[in-house]
């Protein structure tokens, strides 16, 4: 029996890199069972498997997946019951946004956020193209980065063009399984194309009809990168659905929310219309941003359409 992780899932066959060195292209016999799971992938990007050899074709057949330490996970579609295993076994994850080509809605981002939170997964936020911006979109990255730093997650900004941080990126991820996510066309593929010129990934310009990226990265699918570790490049995602939460939970991933929440007067204030409940108080007066408390209670209402 052979073990290793898996590097790239289509969802019926798998890039397989052994204990050992070797990449096996494996497939699945039956199907597998993950716990109670209901997923579309029960083999993700970054599971550990095992696997028997078939010498004969010199392909490998999964026959189980190892316990995980955490994952990404999302709503797979708006009506689903099931959902997407985005990647597993991960260090960290960089949430790529941008201000304009495409604009990344702020509910989006407080969904990815708030799953990375779920499931222990430390989080940062690249914020890309910044050589593009005006007076206008800098304000609005200003805003951005002061929400999210004032509540502990550090802002990068990104741009390929004159290379503004590249070196803070290599030292964050170099050694560690990084999983990049965000919109289409906000330049995830372009980053590791830049890590790594050998890769030769594809990319494509921005929809000018309506500034949208396209899809070109078709499969979730992990690389080694030349100053050590790995990092997972995902298709983009148009809207992000929350998951796997119970409803009296939710604010718990809200960072400000949480820590404010503890002066309530209820024990079970859901932050919603209770009397004497300090997150409204705290949104009032300008402690909570707004933006944050909206998305809270689009997702206490079970909005998980499409952010765009």
């Amino acid at each position: 029996m052979e073990k290793g992780v898996v590097l790239k899932s289509t969802g019926s066959h798998y890039r397989v890199l052994c204990y050992g060195g070797n990449i096996v292209d494996c497939s699945v016999k039956g199907k597998l069972r993950i716990k109670e799971l209901r997923t579309t992938n029960p083999i993700a990007v970054g599971d550990n498997v095992s696997f028997e050899m078939d010498e004969k074709n010199n392909s490998g057949i999964i026959t189980g997946v190892l316990d995980r330490r955490n994952y990404i996970l999302r709503k797979a579609t708006n009506l689903s019951k099931y959902s997407q295993i985005i990647a597993a076994n991960i260090d960290q994850v960089f949430l790529m946004i941008t201000i304009i080509l495409p604009e990344t809605p702020v509910e989006f981002i407080d969904r990815y956020l708030i799953t990375a939170e779920a499931y222990r997964v430390p989080a940062r936020i690249i914020i890309n193209k910044t050589d593009l911006y005006g007076k206008d979109e800098l304000e609005k990255l200003e805003y951005i980065e002061a929400m999210y730093n004032k509540i502990g997650y550090e802002c990068i900004r990104l741009s390929l063009y004159d290379k503004t941080n590249i070196d803070r990126l290599k030292l964050l991820m170099k050694d560690k399984i990084s999983l990049i996510s965000g919109n289409s066309g906000v330049g995830k593929t372009t980053l590791l194309n830049f890590f790594d010129p050998s890769l030769n990934l594809k990319t494509a310009e921005i929809s000018e009809s309506h500034k949208q990226g396209k899809h070109i990265t078709t499969f979730p699918e992990m690389y080694q990168m030349p100053f050590g570790g790995f990092v997972i490049d995902t298709p983009g995602i148009r809207g992000f659905g929350v998951v796997d939460m119970e409803r009296n939970e939710i604010y718990h991933f809200f960072r400000e929310i949480f820590a404010m929440s503890k002066n309530c007067r209820f024990n079970n204030c859901l932050h919603l219309d209770e009397p004497g409940c300090a997150v409204r108080n705290a949104v009032e007066q300008g402690e909570i941003d707004f933006f944050r408390y909206r998305s809270y209670l689009n997702i206490m209402e079970g909005d998980n359409r499409k952010y765009r």
